[in-house]
């Protein structure tokens, strides 16, 4: 039997090749000789770097930057020297995971170290450059990277350096003359705009820190923010599915780097060649921490198992919680979830890879029947 295995990260326990190698061993028990196509995937958030970095042999790029509250940090980014290509993830420098829970703060938390990275790309010769939009401790709407690539912004006194907080005060800003880019293409898996009932402040600043009257700030001034941008430069990105992805990071990218935006997924699946891989396989397997809604809309395992669906290909799913959503939603031939009996959420992420590894041995139990 051929395998191929390609689930997401499980977030906070385990990486995605990490549980690829979980699920391999558990198959493995039951299955000696399977052939194990392992294929760890990502969509535009953490681990897009990885996954796609070690599918086209990169080197990492480790300089210094700032982390959301600016303070000094090492940051990397992968490098592909033959293609001229670099991959970025915005969570390495400006992610929520670089805060304690106590220093999280929306008015104050920017990407001007994801500017950095996207900076010495440019200057190391990068043609391409690839985002992944996720994970971000941060609701500036792009302002920190424009600053690291030289933006001027004025109020009604002349320059200042804006954060979220002050982003009201904001009246224009000027792109440097001598500013050349190139591709750079932002890959996201939400499809979420900067402003309104689905922006980026009201659906993701709480879990950044924002209390409800901090998200109608940070509502108006993501709103500010688009307007002064439309005066500036004679465009508008706000209603573009994606612009609310990373703090409004998406519609940063799309007006102050002339960027374009993809899902991840789609990015990951070309580069990996999965649809080749797919086809190659007796048997499909996928999987993330929780699938839920969210993993409907476009990320990863759902990617998968479309794929999977349209070679006549069974597909199993693993995660650590599954939601009736995604039950009733009937993409997958089977779902899985891990855990074993009862047990904490702490219990269970602490122990995913041996739940994994077990209900993988399950599962093949099954499917030898």
């Amino acid at each position: 039997m051929r395998l191929l295995i390609a689930p997401d990260k499980f977030k906070g326990s385990l990486t995605a090749l990490a549980a690829a190698r979980a699920i391999e061993r558990g198959f493995r028990a039951v299955f000696p000789d399977l052939k194990a196509d392992l294929a760890p995937i990502a969509d535009g958030g953490e681990g897009f770097a990885e996954s796609l970095g070690a599918a086209l042999g990169s080197e990492w790029i480790t300089i210094p930057s700032k982390d959301p509250l600016g303070r000094d940090i090492d940051a990397r980014y992968a490098w592909i020297a033959e293609q001229q290509l670099a991959i970025i993830e915005m969570s390495e420098a400006s992610g929520l995971w670089r805060l304690k829970p106590d220093e999280r703060d929306p008015f104050q938390a920017d990407t001007s170290g994801t500017g950095i990275l996207l900076r010495d790309a440019i200057a190391r010769g990068a043609k391409k450059i690839l985002v992944g939009l996720g994970g971000s401790a941060t609701t500036d709407g792009g302002i920190g990277i424009a600053r690291a690539l030289g933006y001027r912004f004025s109020n009604n006194a002349g320059d200042y350096s804006p954060l979220p907080a002050t982003l009201d005060l904001l009246a224009a800003i000027e792109r440097p003359a001598n500013l050349a880019l190139p591709e750079i293409v932002a890959a996201c898996d939400v499809q979420n705009p900067l402003v309104g009932e689905r922006g980026t402040a009201r659906v993701y600043a709480p879990q950044k820190g924002a209390d409800p009257h901090a998200v109608e700030l940070l509502e108006y001034c993501m709103r500010h923010l688009a307007e002064v941008c439309a005066t500036s430069f004679g465009r508008d990105f706000r209603d573009t599915p994606g612009a609310g992805a990373a703090g409004g990071l998406g519609f940063g990218l799309l007006t102050f780097c002339d960027a374009t935006i993809r899902p991840g997924f789609d990015i990951v699946a070309e580069t990996m060649n999965l649809d080749e891989r797919i086809a190659a396989a007796d048997l499909v397997i996928t999987g993330e921490g929780r699938l839920d809604d969210q993993t409907l809309d476009g990320k990863g395992p759902s990617g998968i198992a479309q794929r999977a669906r349209a070679a006549g290909k069974r597909v199993i799913a693993f995660a650590g919680a599954v939601t009736q959503t995604a039950e009733r939603a009937k993409l997958f031939d089977a779902l899985v979830p891990i855990t074993d009996g009862p047990m904490s959420l702490d219990e269970a992420m602490q122990s995913a890879e041996i739940l994994l590894e077990r209900a993988a041995t399950r599962a093949a139990q099954l499917f030898a029947l």
